[in-house]
């Protein structure tokens, strides 16, 4: 079983992915984000997009009515249906479900969210965030016994039937764990770990679990999540997790062989 999570980058190369996926001779689920589509479509439809600062420095979308109604459209509509679109045309039998069709992303909203404004800490009690708790995993296996490659995406959904906003890579996590999926395949706009997020040339090849933890000391922003996200993963039993450029051919192979960057468990 093999997992692989894809960023929504706009310079994502989803035809060279295609391929590659085409070749696989392993069970695999594909998890997707839309970030560059949502900013896109958001400024066409003039909906500015509005972010919440942690204290603890992690800038996450302020998910209201409005953007969770946007997110939606975009994300498990536009993109997914795009993408599956792709897998089609390179044979690929793709099944394009959001967390919530089957309540495959099962999750829990969070009750309030604190942002940092200026000096002040505030409470957000009306942003649509969440965590993914568990995985419909039987409706997985259902597809995958029948040859279909599930392709999913947000929002999860809670008990509630909510539609909640998630953080992909940590539901990531959550698939592995309630799977059993054993390595991650994690394609984004870098050729992998960057020990300095301007320099493409300064890839980190491999880390271990000590490693990473120091790793994350000095990581910022959005690959600090990601990171945190990776040894989540680990913690539910992944051993591997490959870091590779989507944006080139053969981007799954190339991250397998070791030409990212590879994080391994310590177990």
């Amino acid at each position: 079983m093999l997992i692989v999570k894809i960023g929504g980058g706009a310079g994502i190369n989803w035809d060279a992915i295609a391929k590659d996926l085409s070749g696989l001779a392993e069970p695999c689920v594909v998890v997707h984000g839309a970030n560059a589509l949502m900013k896109a479509v958001s400024l066409k439809m003039g909906v500015t997009e509005r972010t919440i600062l942690s204290p603890s420095g992690h800038t996450s979308r302020y998910t209201d009515p409005q953007a969770l109604d946007l997110l939606t459209m975009v994300y498990a509509g536009l993109a997914n249906k795009r993408i599956v679109a792709v897998l089609g045309r390179h044979g690929i039998p793709a099944v394009g479900l959001s967390g919530a069709d089957g309540r495959l992303f099962l999750g829990k909203r969070k009750e309030v969210s604190l942002s940092v404004e200026g000096a002040k800490v505030k409470m957000i009690r009306d942003s649509a965030t969440g965590t993914v708790e568990s995985v419909n995993v039987s409706l997985l296996r259902l597809l995958l016994d029948a040859g279909y490659l599930p392709v999913l995406t947000v929002p999860a959904i809670t008990e509630k039937g909510e539609l909640i906003n998630v953080d992909t890579d940590r539901a990531v996590a959550v698939l592995a764990r309630d799977l059993g999926a054993k390595r991650v395949v994690m394609l984004f706009e870098a050729p992998g770990l960057l020990q300095d997020p301007n320099r493409e040339d300064s890839r980190c090849p491999s880390l271990n679990e000590r490693e990473l933890e120091i790793f994350l000391g000095q990581a910022q922003g959005r690959m600090k999540k990601k990171l945190l996200a990776v040894q989540e993963a680990l913690s539910f039993g992944v051993r591997e997790i490959f870091m590779g450029d989507g944006r080139t051919e053969q981007p799954i192979t190339r991250s397998l062989r070791g030409e990212g960057t590879v994080i391994r468990s310590d177990a």
